[in-house]
């Protein structure tokens, strides 16, 4: 017959003193509201975004908005690029690559000072972080036109560049390029660089007394590699294929 465990009439045995949730007078533990888990959450995954965008800006890319038309028609006022470091970082400066770079020293003439106040600081840390574009009125874009060691004069009869011993055909350029006659040599772990808007652009062409023209390489911060902004411009910004003639790297032309 089956007995059972326990009789139903007997007492409940009473809750040994030192266990269980209320034991030894504590309250039950309150659970953290899911208003402060969620604002916990967001500001983790804030502050992990702005370190991974600054970390971006400082080592892989970085946005800048271009003020004048030094680069027409290639790049317009207001264009917002983004410029490549980690492409200058691993390959170096290239022939023919539009490049951002710091002012070596007299190129620019000095910028206004960034506004103070909470505006200021707030505008200075979106740059940093890569929010906003950088403006600082300390850089400048212009293409590369020549690297160390290459030779570079104006002008032919036809009024083209010479590089190497090779006349540029540039049908990326606005107006005439013979502002200034000159025949150099770029110094090693030096750029010379010029605007497409040759009529417009105080380039390597107006410092010649400083190292050829020749801005220092370690200048470069990276390669334009978009435009971005405004959306009917979006798009790359090529190498011309000029800069391929095997003649002007010393090879033989194909």
């Amino acid at each position: 017959m089956a007995v059972s465990a326990r009789d139903p009439r007997a007492p409940m045995p009473a809750t040994p003193v030192g266990h269980g949730r209320h034991a030894r007078g504590r309250s039950p533990q309150r659970e953290s509201g899911g208003a402060g888990r969620w604002f916990r959450e967001t500001a983790i995954i804030v502050v992990s975004a702005l370190v991974l965008s600054a970390l971006v800006r400082a080592f892989l890319v970085q946005a800048f908005y271009v003020p004048s038309a030094s680069m027409e028609d290639t790049l317009q006022i207001s264009d917002r690029i983004v410029a490549s470091k980690i492409t200058t970082t691993m390959s170096g400066v290239s022939r023919g690559e539009v490049v951002v770079f710091k002012d070596p020293g007299g190129w620019l003439p000095e910028s206004p000072p960034p506004p103070d106040g909470l505006r200021g600081a707030l505008r200075t840390g979106l740059t940093f972080v890569g929010m906003l574009p950088s403006d600082s009125g300390h850089d400048l874009v212009k293409r590369a036109i020549g690297i160390g060691g290459d030779r570079i004069a104006c002008c032919d009869t036809d009024g083209h560049i010479m590089l190497n011993g090779v006349p540029l055909v540039e049908d990326y350029i606005v107006g005439p390029t013979d502002q200034v006659r000159f025949d150099v040599v770029v110094p090693d772990d030096g750029v010379f660089v010029m605007g497409d808007n040759r009529g417009d652009s105080r380039d390597s062409r107006f410092h010649l007394d400083t190292d050829s023209g020749a801005i220092p390489a370690g200048s470069v911060v990276g390669r334009v590699a978009l435009i971005v902004w405004p959306f009917n411009r979006f798009g790359g910004v090529p190498i011309p294929e000029i800069y391929g003639n095997a003649a002007i790297s010393g090879g033989v032309e194909p």
